[in-house]
């Protein structure tokens, strides 16, 4: 039965929600859109949810599809469609949803992803993660005087897909490797994924234990993603989630692994009309049952999720090209913001200088020094940040330092953002918040070049090529910046932002 509602907006409404990766579009009311949240077709978050400044909600238990043109919104949806009003603007709306559908369930993920730099070995070593490699990009952090973090062992560590054991054509001795990676002051993470590679022992073995994903004819699906085409777990079923599970523990336990980055699980790989475990689960729900697996593992990152708001989960953007428009820098600030509003509140952005490792190779390299620059900047005072291209080997000496100076700038408010990690465990509040949902009443709508870290830090980075002066938007109360000076809002300034400044103000009263 399909559910049908059409609403009148109201004046100067306007929407947010739906797809992350929407952010950069967002709010929605100034432009005619369409969009289908029943399968979540893209590489990032999604919820069943629209949220408007004047206080209004939409929500769909299964998604919904949705139109907003001519000042009316419709939706259709094969579940309820529930529409209602709670207080009169974003923050009002935003908080009962979050109470009602989302509620945040007190879990905070690894500390040390919010405090410190992250560090993940793909742009560096691509499919070529090897030991000595690994161990040398380790070495290289600390010789060069970056803050210890978190280190990512990415794709191609592992045998195959689903033999989630170390390469032993790669790896001579991963047991001492990371035992060496632990001495020198970093926590290591894995990459893993619900793949299965096709016509392996693996694949039949676990098509035996009938937990392998089936098509709508009852055969093993096999389904093709980027790394070409592999069989995927049924991750409705609950044998092949203790599988997985069981997997994951015993590379904590043999090689002293600490936690694990969650790739794929993209709805986008599932179909609606899968035969699944549970009867009719769709495509949105594999994914949601891919995210809860991370759950039981404190130190975790994901890119895909569907519902898994207000969880105690680490959600990056999706790759980002190595580019100032919208598929690269430019969407860091609106996508991050709209992970908030939907709830994800455990946010990264993606790899400094973009994770699309297609711009990285020697054919297609064309690297904008100034780019990476701003990158680090943009990112430093997200709730994390991550690099992954050294910068000290892409970037001259003068260049790498303001990336340094970055990532210090992001330990020096280590306590400040996770204490509102801490916050956001318990309320389900944003920790990047957009300056409509902090300043109701301040016409920020259509604000998103700039945020608020908690309710304290107003920053601002330069994300346009070439700028070396930033227009920022200040709401009422005293703003002291990074360089010392007062501004008393309200009032919009532009500012001096040569590339070695981060314009960040932190308010006094």
């Amino acid at each position: 039965m399909s559910h049908i509602e059409a609403l009148q907006c109201l004046e100067n409404e306007v929407w947010w929600g739906g797809l992350v990766e929407d952010g950069i579009i967002m709010p929605f009311g100034n432009q005619a859109i369409t969009r289908d949240l029943t399968v979540n077709t893209t590489s990032n978050q999604g919820m069943p949810l629209l949220l408007s400044n004047k206080g209004r909600y939409v929500w769909s238990d299964t998604g919904f599809a949705y139109s907003i043109d001519n000042q009316t919104l419709k939706i259709e949806s094969q579940s309820p469609i529930i529409v209602d009003h709670k207080g009169t603007h974003l923050q009002d709306v935003y908080k009962y949803v979050s109470e009602q559908y989302f509620k945040a369930d007190g879990k905070i993920p690894f500390k040390r992803l919010f405090t410190s730099p992250q560090y993940n070995t793909w742009i560096e070593l691509m499919y070529d993660q090897e030991e000595e490699a690994i161990l040398d990009y380790a070495k290289k952090i600390i010789e060069k005087g970056m803050p210890k973090g978190v280190l990512m062992i990415d794709d191609n560590w592992q045998e195959d897909y689903g033999v989630w054991e170390f390469s032993g054509t790669r790896f001579n001795d991963p047991k001492k490797m990371v035992q060496q990676i632990h001495d020198m002051g970093f926590d290591v993470m894995l990459w893993v994924c619900p793949f299965i590679s096709a016509d392996s022992a693996t694949a039949r073995d676990l098509a035996s234990k009938n937990i392998l994903l089936k098509d709508k004819d009852g055969n093993i699906a096999i389904r093709q993603w980027w790394n070409g085409y592999s069989a995927v777990l049924d991750l409705t079923n609950p044998d092949a989630r203790e599988w997985f599970r069981q997997r994951l523990d015993y590379l904590c336990e043999e090689y002293g692994i600490d936690g694990f980055k969650f790739d794929a699980g993209d709805a986008r790989f599932y179909r609606d009309d899968d035969q699944t475990f549970i009867p009719e689960a769709s495509a949105n729900d594999q994914c949601h049952y891919f995210n809860n697996l991370g759950l039981d593992f404190e130190l975790n990152e994901f890119r895909a999720a569907w519902k898994n708001a207000g969880l105690g989960l680490a959600q990056r953007l999706c790759d980002k090209n190595h580019t100032w428009d919208n598929k690269g820098l430019a969407s860091l600030i609106p996508n991050g913001l709209a992970q908030g509003l939907l709830g994800y509140s455990f946010t990264c952005p993606d790899m400094i200088g973009g994770g699309e490792y297609l711009n990285f190779l020697d054919s297609a390299m064309d690297l904008d020094e100034e780019l990476v620059v701003r990158y680090a900047q943009c990112s430093a005072l997200f709730p994390m940040m991550q690099f992954s291209a050294a910068p000290w080997r892409v970037l001259s000496h003068e260049n790498f330092l303001l990336c340094k100076n970055a990532a210090e700038l992001h330990v020096k408010y280590a306590d400040y953002i996770y204490s509102l990690a801490e916050h956001a465990s318990k309320t389900g509040d944003p920790i990047l918040r957009h300056m409509a949902y902090q300043y109701p009443d301040g016409g920020f709508e259509h604000t998103t070049s700039q945020f608020m870290l908690g309710n304290e830090l107003l920053v601002a980075p330069v994300t346009v090529k070439g700028d070396i002066t930033k227009e920022i938007h200040f709401p009422e109360g005293t703003w002291k910046g990074d360089d010392e000076s007062v501004v008393n809002g309200p009032c919009a300034i532009t500012v001096e932002a040569p590339l070695n400044r981060l314009p960040y103000y932190q308010l006094i009263k």
